[in-house]
């Protein structure tokens, strides 16, 4: 039986890596997910240079092609370190990020995620 993948565009923080991850299984059925991090993945995406974002973008093609991704959550969080905002910056940063990837026209399901300070993940879009 062939595994399936999903993408998490994440934080480095470890604190969102395991909800997320359970997120993405539990609504998405997936196996395994593809980890891409930057710290504060949200800022990143929505203010990047174009070498940065074709960095992601191209780490991002790879867990499509070679695990066959159907899905990529953008994820913000509470706490962030190197995205100092308040949550409703986060919230918008979230959907610029979701904007940005759905502009890269690849074959995937794009969702914002935000992870609060109790690791409950909500989407935001």
């Amino acid at each position: 039986m062939t595994k399936t993948f999903g993408t998490a565009l994440n934080c480095i923080d470890g604190r969102t890596q395991i909800p997320v991850t359970k997120w993405l299984k539990r609504h998405f059925g997936v196996d395994y997910v593809d980890l891409i991090t930057e710290p504060g993945m949200d800022r990143v995406l929505s203010q990047a240079t174009y070498i940065e974002l074709d960095r992601i973008r191209k780490n991002a093609v790879i867990s499509i092609e070679a695990h066959h991704s159907k899905v990529i959550v953008v994820v913000g969080h509470y706490d962030c370190a190197a995205n100092p905002v308040s949550d409703e910056q986060h919230f918008k940063d979230i959907q610029v990020s979701v904007q940005t990837v759905r502009s890269w026209c690849l074959p995937v399901v794009v969702v914002g995620l935000w992870v609060d300070q109790f690791s409950d993940v909500y989407v935001i879009c």
